[in-house]
């Protein structure tokens, strides 16, 4: 058993499920997504990103291109939710909450399409 390949995939399927966990809900209740939860996908997600550094292979360079995109979407979540509500002073719910959820899960699609190439990936190398 690779170590390597095991914490790599641990990674990437914990950043997909924390960021499931932080999209499911109603859209625009802030009840029903909490803010450390969205910090602590970003976090897992800027982890999963580092760990595919280096792999110079054609899947690797996709894996890569879908962690960035997570990131990016998650790191403007976090920004519309920080100045929204810590800047301008809007409640966090309703618009606010409905563009912060939605671009989580635009994340959270890179995240599945991450996924599924790891799954594709581990199929073929089976064979």
């Amino acid at each position: 058993m690779n170590l390597e390949k095991v914490i790599f995939g641990a990674f990437v399927i914990l950043a997909c499920t924390l960021n499931f966990g932080f999209f499911i809900g109603e859209l625009d209740n802030p009840l029903h997504h909490h803010e450390l939860e969205l910090a602590a996908t970003v976090v897992v997600n800027l982890i999963a990103m580092t760990l595919k550094f280096g792999d110079r292979t054609h899947i690797g360079a996709l894996h890569l291109a879908t962690s960035i995109v997570a990131v990016l979407q998650l790191l403007a979540a976090s920004i519309v939710w920080l100045v929204s509500t810590r800047v301008m002073g809007a409640p966090s719910e309703g618009e606010v909450m409905a563009t912060v959820v939605s671009l989580s899960g635009g994340a959270l699609l890179a995240n599945l399409i991450s996924v599924t190439l790891m799954i594709g990936e581990t199929l073929r190398r089976a064979r």
